[in-house]
């Protein structure tokens, strides 16, 4: 580089072509020559032009292109930025640069007119064919029809889509297969910007600039570049799925374009989908499974107090006829009752008799889990639904899908979970939390509570609407103090039950402990009958039946006694902790206190820490 500017400039005026020096921070020419002053303002005398952009006009974000280019390159050349002269016509030339390579961003640029340049080498061609004469002329014709001819069988022959690109992004050549996949013809792309008819939006309908362009960016930056996830579009407007290889095209050193080879994988991607699809369907179903199997391995080792419904009186005869009405329907039931009267196992023969008796009823004890555990339980999850969910988890209202869902106590749920139960049973579909997919349901809904329906609306521990949407058909299961003839059969059959557990010989149920049993008043219901009886075939010697009552008291004395809530809470906590003295503890297995109870040992645990009850109350 010369040091003198002055020299550098005398340099630039002596040069033949169009040249001149521009400033790319300033858009200011700091120098240009006659042949520059003419093409661009018509005089050989104008001064440089200010600003330089004024005889750019639309190609501006092309020529602001093609610099970052020449910064990167050094050098570069293009045909694709049109310039305008004075009076505003538009000049067809091939701009070259050069970087300078000072500390300012000059750009020596010298403008070749492309009208001039293709009218000079007409004139040479149409010179050199005279000389060769009419015969060289015709050979060369040939030759380079048959080289064209091989080339195109070549191309037309592979399986592939194949399709050229100039310097300038123009097309080349496509072959049979690109222009089947893509259903334009050759007239449509030679010679045409192919990106902008291909290539000119994402799959999502994003804008794809064809400066970002993989394939451009092949003959720009001179790299090969391969890519399994991209679209070309069609001449109907379809989107095809592509893999291709776009790779630089070079001419005796020179990149001249660039050669793109692609395939068409849209059914391939489609199958993946639907592969991808179905894998988590499988996942999903063997996570039900997996989930409706725990749930029946828990419901078998968690053996129930009694398996039928026992007895001969008038109110245990309108249970079974109402058990019987309501059966083969899918009518949503709701059961009430006090603690222990059998609720459960109404539900469970109403599912039995139903037609859905073939799947399992899940069984959702509602006040078995905190406020944090429940809409887990009941709804299920997704991995990373929150902090701690590692994997994904059905709740209840799925693993019931096609069956029968027993929510017990539902009057225990809280009253925000109780909305969502509404809406899903309402709606048909469960959402997991931290999904956004619907699960439809297909669902036989039984509900129990402890409450009678005015007084659960009444203290606000039931949603009135949820109560009209369960209350379909209401059944009433009446405390065993109401029916006292089936308390001889109930206890035969619970002391068997509990004598077969334990291994021990049924004892005789005398006159004289039916009459002690029918002068107690029973607030723990059937189920306190299971525990007496149980109790009794422990500490009963040989064949002769000995029961314990806590606070008996005569029928008629007992019968006048109405307790409190907390009365009823305080005689369920003394059953609690005497099931745990007599079992030293042990809540679950074999003769453990949820047995002995006869609830399940989630539920124990959770009415433990419910009751405050620790080792100190039992011990």
């Amino acid at each position: 580089m010369l040091d003198d500017p002055h020299e550098f400039d005398s340099l630039i005026r002596i040069l033949p072509d169009a040249a001149l020096v521009l400033d790319a921070s300033t858009d200011r020419v700091t120098t240009w020559n006659d042949a520059a002053a003419n093409l661009l303002s018509g005089r050989d005398d104008a001064p440089p032009p200010l600003p330089f952009s004024t005889y750019i006009g639309p190609a501006l974000a092309r020529f602001i292109v093609f610099l970052e280019e020449v910064e990167y390159r050094g050098q570069g050349w293009s045909r694709d930025v049109d310039l305008r002269n004075a009076k505003g016509e538009t000049l067809r030339c091939e701009i070259r640069a050069r970087c300078l390579g000072d500390t300012s961003r000059r750009t020596l640029i010298i403008l070749t007119d492309l009208d001039a340049f293709e009218r000079r080498t007409a004139v040479a061609e149409t010179a050199a064919m005279h000389r060769a004469g009419l015969t060289e002329w015709k050979r060369a014709e040939k030759f380079f029809t048959e080289l064209e001819r091989e080339n195109q069988l070549i191309l037309n022959a592979a399986g592939e889509g194949i399709y050229g690109v100039n310097a300038e992004g123009k097309t080349t050549f496509v072959n049979r297969a690109a222009r089947e996949m893509l259903g334009w013809t050759g007239e449509d792309l030679l010679g045409r910007n192919i990106h902008s008819m291909i290539h000119h939006h994402h799959l999502d309908g994003e804008i794809y600039p064809a400066h970002e362009c993989k394939i451009y960016q092949s003959f720009r930056f001179e790299q090969v570049n391969r890519f399994d996830n991209e679209v070309f579009w069609r001449k109907d407007g379809k989107p095809i799925r592509v893999e291709y290889v776009s790779t630089p095209i070079y001419d005796q050193q020179v990149l001249v374009g660039a050669v793109v080879i692609f395939r068409d994988i849209t059914e391939r991607k489609e199958n993946e989908r639907k592969l991808h699809e179905a894998l988590a369907e499988v996942a999903s179903l063997r996570d039900k499974l997996e989930e409706e199997n725990a749930y029946l391995q828990e419901a078998i080792t968690s053996e129930r107090a009694h398996h039928d419904i026992i007895g001969t009186s008038a109110a245990l005869r309108q249970i079974r006829a109402r058990i019987d009405l309501v059966a083969p329907t899918d009518a949503t039931v709701l059961i009430t009752g006090e603690t222990g009267t059998g609720k459960a196992l109404v539900a469970n023969a109403i599912h039995k008799a139903s037609g859905r008796a073939r799947r399992t009823m899940i069984h959702f004890k509602c006040g078995a889990f905190s406020a944090d555990e429940i809409e887990v339980e009941l709804f299920g999850q997704v991995r990373g639904a929150f902090p701690g969910a590692m994997r994904d988890k059905p709740g209840k209202l799925e693993l019931a899908h096609g069956g029968t869902l027993f929510l017990d106590d539902v009057s225990d749920l809280p009253a925000e979970v109780q909305g969502r139960l509404l809406q899903s049973l309402q709606d048909g579909s469960v959402t997991r939390l931290g999904d956004t997919r619907a699960r439809s349901l297909d669902l036989h809904v039984i509900a129990a509570m402890k409450e009678t329906t005015e007084q659960a609306v009444k203290t606000g521990r039931l949603r009135e609407d949820l109560l009209f949407y369960l209350n379909v058909f209401p059944i009433f299961c009446t405390p065993l103090r109401e029916r006292k003839e089936d308390i001889p059969l109930l206890a035969s059959h619970l002391l068997s039950i509990s004598c077969r557990r334990l291994n021990r010989p049924v004892p005789v149920l005398t006159e004289g402990v039916v009459k002690q049993l029918n002068a107690y008043d029973w607030p723990g219901n059937v189920r306190e009958l299971h525990n007496v009886m149980e109790r009794a075939a422990i500490v009963s010697p040989e064949r002769k039946l000995a029961i314990e009552l806590t606070g008996s008291a005569p029928a008629h004395a007992q019968s006048l006694m109405v307790r409190t809530e907390a009365q009823m809470q305080e005689l369920e906590r003394n059953n609690l902790v005497a099931a745990l003295r007599e079992t030293g503890g042990r809540v679950s297995g074999p003769s453990g206190a949820a047995e002995l109870i006869g609830i399940k040992p989630t539920t124990l645990y959770s009415r433990i820490r419910k009751m405050d009850i620790s080792e100190s109350d039992w011990a």
